[in-house]
């Protein structure tokens, strides 16, 4: 009788063991497909990770706000000296032109 009763136990125990294998597995195989989506998101993230910081690091480089509107006041000032250049020199060309004819008409004498 000691032995039916064991026997009764083992059975109940191999079924027991056998549904804990099947949820095990069953929790285990959904484990290792999350597991290889977060391999892949892992890996998505470090590339966008790299990626922001290579277009952080070419925004460092580049100009500011303030940078640019001085830059276009120094070109507004350029133009302004340039001008003033230009008439001064239209002057200087007139003179040598009238001395010039001057010394054309002199020197055939």
């Amino acid at each position: 009788m000691m032995i039916d009763g064991l026997k009764d136990w083992a059975t109940l125990a191999n079924t027991a063991l056998a549904i804990g294998a099947i949820i095990y597995s069953w929790l285990t195989g959904k484990a290792k497909v999350n597991e290889e989506r977060l391999k892949t998101v892992d890996a998505k993230l470090t590339d966008h990770d790299r990626r922001i910081q290579a277009a952080e690091s070419e925004l460092q480089h580049l100009p500011a706000k303030e940078d640019v509107m001085e830059l276009k006041l120094a070109l507004a000032e350029l133009r302004g000296t340039v001008g003033r250049l230009d008439e001064s020199l239209n002057g200087i060309s007139r003179t040598v032109r009238r001395v010039e004819d001057h010394l054309m008409k002199d020197g055939g004498r």
